[in-house]
């Protein structure tokens, strides 16, 4: 048997910095390794601050999930203090969230993991005018695009010696699968998408007052009530129906086409992962988990759902660069960074690695659809079923790369479609958004929530009206965490296994998993040295 290794490192269109090691046998992946090498230091720096401010801290973990760790860190501190928030509040934040996801996801296929299936170079001996025919009949109630021009535009580009996001890629890999009309058809939505996205993120700014890092969180609500007015949600509404219309006419039969195209050289059967966990998200009423539009439940072994209980999660370090081998519940965690080297045998990574009930757990779209499917929610089921009639996919498809994919497409119509409701259900007038709290001397909390990533946790504990300890456990350490103590792989790292490598020079179908999940590692990795005084230097290989 021939075996090599691949390094990717960087990967590129991530948030953040990520190390992708392989094993390859015979031309097929045999061994994965996860390497987180960014560091930040948000939880140490909360320590010894107010409560109430924690959010503002967190939410700038990132700059792609601009609202989520602020939603889930004023959630810790309303479950500390046992308070309820207004209605409106609850519908502005889902409002919010449903943004995040709508602009995330579209972001996320178009920019960041299209290019994987999409070959640019290629598009460029397309014709315009099959393109153009084939593009009727494929997005027949999409807006007419002038595909002549948009191969010009990217001669043009390509001719300047600039190749800005196409720079780096592998173009002409045997892996691509698209005839030229097609890939010109998705270079022409690529760029749809840009403008797209931009007018997305406008939705934040009118209820949270920019984007990113919206400004109308709190403790107790959301500080909006003054825009909660006809005018304001007149604008919100033009921006979501338009986002909406984008996400019908392109992003679904796009993510379609793709499925049916790529499943025919396997790749429904690769990438696949059996364990699954979503907390939930999008309240309906304060009844929560009941309430929840999208439900709490954990997937093991491709088993029914069953349902969660968050005291059964470990955070283990044995293969990561903190101090200490014992794995804790994340109320109890230790953030102690004690780097030493890259080492695949033993520690390799600034993530930790999540475990329930011992189990490594894939988060994010494809959990989240599963876990509803599985539950029987009617949106889901439909939009499911749909999806699957329409490519001629088995059920089973859904446990890959592919479904993966499709997963987060499929659920940002769902959203969309429901944040129609929502807008409906606010009330205008008065201050019914906010209900200020009273900080007691001593609480703990945890705030969860469903982040387009997946599932999200901050752990608060409080005393002497202070922040005496902060945890937070990310969708990307779920996904992307090493090994545990018990040597047993994360998400990412057993997805991997079994994908074919035709050009360990260009391994485009490594990327093709690794983005499926779309990794942020500023948002998974939160620790800071504050020991040293010093500059540290990354060596890209």
């Amino acid at each position: 048997m021939a075996t090599s290794r691949i390094v990717v490192d960087p990967v590129t269109r991530i948030e953040g910095h990520l190390r992708i090691e392989v094993e390859v046998t015979d031309g097929v992946v045999s061994n994965a390794w996860s390497t987180g090498t960014l560091f930040r230091g948000i939880e140490i720096i909360l320590k010894g601050r107010n409560p109430e401010d924690a959010w503002l801290f967190t939410q700038r973990l990132c700059g792609v999930c601009t609202y989520v760790h602020g939603v889930a860190s004023v959630r810790s501190v309303e479950d500390a203090l046992n308070l309820t928030i207004p209605d409106n509040a609850r519908i502005v934040r889902n409002l919010l969230m449903g943004t995040q996801y709508l602009h995330d996801h579209i972001v996320h296929f178009y920019h960041l993991h299209a290019l994987d299936w999409v070959d640019i170079k290629d598009a460029l001996t397309a014709d315009p005018n099959l393109a153009t025919e084939q593009a009727a009949q494929l997005f027949p109630q999409a807006k007419t695009i002038d595909y002549a021009a948009v191969q010009k535009r990217i001669k043009t580009l390509i001719g300047s010696g600039h190749l800005g996001p196409f720079a780096g890629g592998y173009w002409g890999h045997p892996a691509y699968r698209l005839d030229p009309e097609t890939n010109l058809i998705f270079v022409a939505h690529y760029l749809e998408a840009l403008s797209q996205q931009a007018r997305t993120a406008q939705m934040h700014a009118i209820f949270g007052g920019k984007n990113p890092h919206v400004q109308s969180l709190m403790v107790g609500g959301v500080t909006c009530s003054y825009d909660l007015n006809k005018t304001r949600v007149s604008q919100f509404r033009q921006l979501w129906q338009e986002t909406k219309d984008f996400i019908d006419t392109i992003y679904i039969p796009g993510v379609s086409l793709l499925a049916q195209e790529y499943s025919k050289s396997g790749w429904e059967k690769l990438g696949a992962f059996g364990n699954f966990l979503v907390f939930g998200e999008f309240s309906e009423s304060a009844q929560e988990p009941a309430s929840l539009f999208f439900p709490q439940g954990a997937i093991l072994q491709r088993r029914p759902v069953s349902a969660v209980d968050t005291s059964a999660i470990l955070e283990h370090v044995r293969h990561s660069w903190y101090a200490g081998s014992t794995a804790r519940h994340p109320s109890k965690g230790v953030t102690t960074p004690s780097y030493t080297t890259l080492n695949t045998a033993d520690r390799y990574s600034w993530l930790k690695a999540p475990r329930y009930q011992t189990q490594a757990m894939e988060v994010g779209p494809l959990a989240r659809v599963l876990v509803a499917y599985g539950k029987g929610q009617a949106e889901t089921r439909r939009a499911v079923d749909d999806f699957l009639g329409n490519t001629g996919l088995p059920t089973g498809a859904l446990y890959s790369t592919l479904g993966r994919t499709a997963a987060r497409a499929l659920e940002t119509q769902i959203i969309a479609d429901a944040m129609g409701q929502w807008l409906d259900e606010l009330q205008f007038g008065g201050d019914t958004s906010l209900r200020k709290p009273a900080m007691p001397a001593s609480a703990s909390g945890v705030g969860l929530n469903e982040a387009p990533r997946g599932a999200l946790g901050h752990w608060i504990e409080i005393s002497n009206q202070k922040i005496a300890n902060y945890q937070m456990v990310v969708p990307s350490t779920w996904n992307f965490g090493p090994r545990c103590a018990n040597g047993n792989k994360g998400p990412v790292e057993k997805a991997l296994i079994g994908t074919p490598v035709a050009d360990p020079a260009r391994p485009v179908e490594i990327l093709r998993t690794v983005h499926s999940f779309d990794p942020c590692i500023a948002c998974a990795v939160h620790v800071i040295d504050t020991r040293k005084d010093k500059i540290y230097k990354v060596k890209v290989i």
